[in-house]
């Protein structure tokens, strides 16, 4: 474990957790602990952080043990110039530090890029996982939907490079499109979710994930054929409905091959559904986790 200080511009209001750091073989990672009892685990996207889960580690927190990692090149984790970014690799770094916790019978909270990056620990290590809680995400080789392979064809080449690395596009522009209802995204939640990111030579990562939405093509495949390891465990999917990533499409394809869930829609809500929706969901997560004690 490390010592650190949290920076300055951290909001301690809406962000008021304990930092912790771990130092893993490609960096050290930052993550919050806080709360007692059985692991809840969450896993951010892109370009985001740990914050975009404070609701629910403040609401779950009272009776779980709630610990949101923030990948390396994200949040308050080291941003090393020599990691490859690639998906692949955040999966093992996860590993890493569940292994160097020892933690248990988790259930997985993931959105975004957190999805194939926890979903690859859950296939590979299923009789850890004790239920699912997916938000917006995929865990599959999208390769052929044009859907995905123009963004990822823009964002991920030279302009999309250019464009993130210099201006920070992807924080700036393309956040304030995931969200259903824009009204909902106040000028300081907007700042605490990017300032992490607020130095070009730190958004490597956030440039890299959209470019891995096609180059990460064949490690998405074998996550999916190994998608059997997870079909019994409990999830809960929770789904904005307004999201300019994730379709029905995604939902379905969850739904088809997981045999114990269920299913909440937000027809109102954008992409980072922990974040916009958390007021519409923490009820029904709790009681799902109850019912699946």
């Amino acid at each position: 474990m490390e010592t650190r200080k949290q920076p300055d511009w951290i909001d301690k209001e809406s962000y008021p957790f304990k930092s912790n750091w771990i130092k893993l073989k490609h960096g050290t990672m930052h993550y919050v602990d806080e709360g007692q009892g059985e692991v809840l685990l969450f896993l951010h996207g892109n370009p985001v952080w740990s914050y975009s889960f404070r609701k629910l580690i403040t609401a779950f927190s009272k009776n779980y043990r709630c610990i949101a990692i923030d990948h390396l090149g994200f949040g308050l984790s080291d941003k090393p110039a020599g990691f490859s970014y690639l998906p692949a690799d955040h999966s093992n770094n996860l590993t890493e530090f569940i292994d160097q916790l020892g933690l248990k019978n988790i259930s997985l909270f993931v959105n975004d890029w957190g999805g194939p990056i926890g979903l690859n620990y859950a296939v590979n290590h299923a009789e850890n996982i004790k239920r699912l809680i997916i938000f917006n995400t995929m865990m599959w080789s999208v390769k052929g939907d044009r859907h995905f392979e123009r963004f990822s064809g823009f964002m991920g080449g030279r302009i999309g490079k250019f464009l993130n690395i210099q201006f920070n596009f992807f924080g700036k522009f393309v956040i304030p499109k995931a969200w259903g209802d824009k009204s909902k995204l106040d000028k300081k939640t907007k700042y605490q979710l990017v300032r992490h990111v607020n130095k070009a030579a730190d958004r490597i990562g956030v440039w890299m994930f959209p470019k891995e939405i096609i180059g990460s093509s064949d490690w998405l495949d074998i996550i999916w054929q190994k998608r059997n390891k997870i079909e019994n465990v409990p999830a809960f999917l929770i789904w904005g409905m307004k999201d300019i990533a994730f379709r029905q499409k995604e939902l379905d394809r969850f739904c088809g091959f997981l045999k114990n869930h269920q299913v909440k829609k937000l027809e109102n809500v954008g992409h980072y559904v922990q974040d916009e929706g958390a007021e519409l969901i923490i009820e029904d997560i709790q009681l799902f986790l109850k019912k699946t004690n």
